[in-house]
């Protein structure tokens, strides 16, 4: 449908019907007759029972193609201009083939990998009937204590855009050319999530408050909506916090003169989850009138799952020329989205495909061997004491712990992901061990008993404990006295991380940390593979480990990634992407903090007066960019073009990169920079840049890299951004810790020359 004829629909219809078309429903509303709906979710909604449900414009997580089928051709029999409904759902990280948590697929510094992941979430949406995916999230985090950091793409602005545009490619594709702003068959449309800076809440607990400079924001939290939508997404969702006390779904300048006048944004503005009506909570709208009022001038399009719009835009825009105005540019956006989706031409997007054809491609060995291949490079090895990793295939194991039979692996926002389909960690070292070999046990509760009601409704998820504590230990200690090693799967339950998930003290539970002691007395070989959402405290784990592999929630294929790198058939290439502290009080901890007038300098010891802790050291646990390997690479002959360069000329760079250890493998070479001295403090270290190689045992590789003077700039105390003249340093290494090689040079004033 050309523009003319989307315009000519949009002043078809009447004010009810513009109005219905930014209203969010779940499929229960229109299922069975029109006094159960009436009585059941239109009342539990607060819907005004004039409401026709036949004008709503979008559905919220059906997923089943039975159901979308049915729905859309009752909706286009009953309803007058025909427009289909749109089906959006939280698919984050694969629809049933789970990939990695997206905090996982980040460690893995392989965009290509996670655009690879993206399209195959895509696909079996499409194929499944699904228009729009919330995907992805690229909120920064700092702060392990907030649940949704499984979510995000860690604490560093780079690897953000860069998740950002791979995961928008991914989902969406790229424009045909003969329709722009098309979206290809079997492709879906991506919506970028929390707009904005939903990430750094206060004290790290979900929805609260965020509170930072508008430099901070512009610096480090805004460039990941702005890749993503540079790379096209075509749905933006608003943020549950407040920024600088408005909050978001409300926010006129963030959503209006940021998103859409500076970023270029035309696409459709979500509200996230009841965000409307929670202006009225937060304070800042008295009434209902009042938050339709406030989101519509903030430029939200689509009221999720509230009765807001619905039940008082009418009212609000009633004989004021502005807000219809208003009004009409909202609706043009989701029919346009609708329109670029081809739902005019075809309601049923995919699913005709997929009836056709009698075969989806969910859960195809090619999706598995994807999702196999991310996470074994999402995995990060943590430590690795006297090369106990990999084992011989003839080693006697004890695998125990709550992980250790454990298939609910896919973390909480794996809606569609089923327990059955996923390969847990004895499965997976079933296929290189004799059974005799492997003795398996649980040896502690998951989480104590009485923290359980902790987690609201999930704490029914949780099996029922029969076998005390106490015989879970001993068990634990007779399997383990039998063998060469153990292998110890800890982790925090999938209930605890995700959306809710805050927690103050993000360690392990109580008994597995028990059971980790008790076994660590033993003197036996010790692995400890953890699982969870977030980085956890694990100083006191190790302290008692001799190998500890950092294992996310891993998806469907887990299992097996695990065991082949446990036995050496894949060697662990993963660097953190998020700071792992040594203790609570260190929370935020972050690698590009800025310095102070006092840093805490070795030589300086315990001076009282320095940015120091008197009771704990200042660096992390595990660095940014950090991850272990069973091979060993050696950085050298750094070679610079040139020192000192004008604006717009680039210093081209090359290193030697061997590969010195008896294992084939996969090396990360980060580049940092530092500038000395700037017009507002500049951050100790910045990453710029990357390379993932692959080296053969022996093998040497030359790595290059180029800096641009876009690389150079940041926002001055003004807010402009642009570089400023002066002396930078150059960092390359393996973390932003373990620097192997480095130089500096000189950016010249304008007219200067070399």
């Amino acid at each position: 449908m050309d523009n003319n004829l989307l315009l000519e629909k949009l002043d078809s219809l009447s004010m009810e019907e513009k109005i219905g078309q930014l209203v969010q429903l779940t499929g229960d509303f229109f299922e069975g007759d029109m006094d159960t709906v009436v009585t059941g979710p239109l009342k539990k909604l607060g819907l005004n029972t004039g409401y026709n449900v036949y004008n709503t414009g979008s559905i919220l997580n059906v997923t089943d193609p039975d159901k979308m089928i049915r729905l859309q051709t009752d909706y286009l029999e009953k309803s007058t201009h025909k427009i289909p409904l749109l089906f959006m759902a939280d698919i984050i990280y694969g629809y049933r083939t789970i990939f990695p948590i997206p905090l996982a697929q980040a460690c893995s510094w392989n965009y290509e990998q996670i655009e690879r992941a993206a399209s195959i979430a895509a696909r079996e949406c499409y194929d499944e009937g699904i228009h729009v995916t919330f995907s992805p999230m690229v909120d920064i985090v700092r702060d392990p204590r907030w649940g949704r950091v499984m979510e995000s793409p860690g604490e560093d602005t780079l690897l953000a855009q860069k998740y950002a545009e791979s995961t928008v490619l991914g989902i969406q594709g790229g424009n045909l050319e003969s329709a722009p702003g098309a979206i290809p068959a079997h492709k879906i449309a991506a919506c970028v999530k929390h707009f904005a800076a939903y990430g750094a809440p206060v004290a790290g607990r979900e929805y609260n408050a965020v509170d930072m400079s508008e430099h901070m924001l512009r610096e480090y939290y805004l460039p990941g909506y702005n890749a993503a939508i540079a790379a096209g997404a075509k749905l933006v969702m608003t943020a549950f916090n407040t920024l600088n006390g408005v909050p978001a779904t409300g926010n006129e300048w963030l959503n209006r003169d940021v998103l859409r006048r500076e970023m270029n944004f035309d696409g459709v503005l979500i509200s996230d989850y009841a965000a409307i009506e929670e202006l009225i909570m937060h304070g800042y709208a008295e009434n209902e009138a009042a938050a339709a009022r406030l989101a519509l001038l903030a430029g939200v399009d689509v009221d999720m799952k509230t009765a807001v719009y619905a039940n008082q835009l009418a009212k609000v825009i009633s004989g004021d020329e502005h807000m219809l105005g208003l009004l009409n540019e909202a609706v043009y956006r989701v029919l346009k989205l609708k329109n670029d989706l081809g739902l005019f031409e075809d309601p049923f997007r995919g699913l005709q495909e997929t009836l056709q054809r009698q075969k989806s491609s969910v859960l195809s060995d090619e999706h598995k061997q994807n999702a196999l291949s991310l996470a074994e490079e999402s995995v990060v090895l943590l430590k690795n004491d006297n090369e106990l990793l990999p084992f011989s295939k003839q080693a006697k194991v004890a695998l125990i712990g709550p992980y250790a039979e454990e298939n609910s692996t896919l973390g909480i926002w794996a809606i569609k992901g089923d327990e059955a389909d996923t390969v847990n960690l004895k499965t997976g070292m079933l296929k290189y061990i004799d059974p005799d070999h492997l003795s398996v046990c649980r040896g502690a509760y998951m989480l104590p008993l009485d923290e359980r009601q902790a987690l609201g409704k999930y704490a029914d998820k949780l099996p029922g404990e029969t076998v005390a504590e106490e015989d879970l230990l001993h068990e634990a200690l007779r399997n383990a006295g039998e063998v060469d090693v153990i292998v110890l799967a800890l982790g925090e339950s999938i209930y605890q991380s995700g959306e809710g998930g805050s927690r103050t003290n993000p360690t392990l539970p109580e008994p597995q940390l028990k059971l980790l002691h008790e076994l660590s007395l033993l003197g036996k070989k010790l692995v400890v593979i953890v699982y969870s959402g977030r980085p956890l405290i694990l100083t006191e784990v190790a302290g008692k480990a001799d190998a500890i592999i950092q294992a996310w929630y891993p998806g469907t294929m887990g299992g097996e990634a695990l065991a082949n790198i446990l036995y050496g058939k894949t060697n662990p290439s993963g660097k953190l992407a998020m700071t792992f502290p040594r203790s609570v009080g260190q929370i935020p901890v972050y690698y590009n903090e800025l310095n102070t007038g006092r840093p805490n300098m070795p030589e300086n010891g315990s001076y009282r007066f320095a940015s120091r802790y008197i009771d704990e050291v200042n660096k992390p646990l595990y660095p940014f960019g950090y991850g272990k390997s069973y091979t060993s690479f050696e950085y050298s002959l750094l070679s610079v073009s040139r020192k000192e360069i004008k604006a717009n000329e680039p210093i081209d760079i090359c290193i030697s990169v061997t590969n010195t250890g008896i294992y084939d493998g996969k090396e990360t070479v980060q580049l940092y920079i530092r500038d000395k001295s700037a017009s507002v403090a500049r951050p100790v270290m910045v990453l710029k840049d990357f390379k993932k190689i692959f080296l053969r045992s022996d093998e040497t590789e030359t790595v290059q890299f180029t800096i641009r003077d876009e690389m150079l700039k940041f926002y001055g105390s003004r807010m402009e951004y642009k570089s400023e003249p002066g002396e930078f340093e150059v960092y390359i290494g393996a973390s932003s810790q373990e620097i192997l090689l480095s130089f500096s040079f000189v950016l010249l004033p304008e007219g200067e020359h070399e």
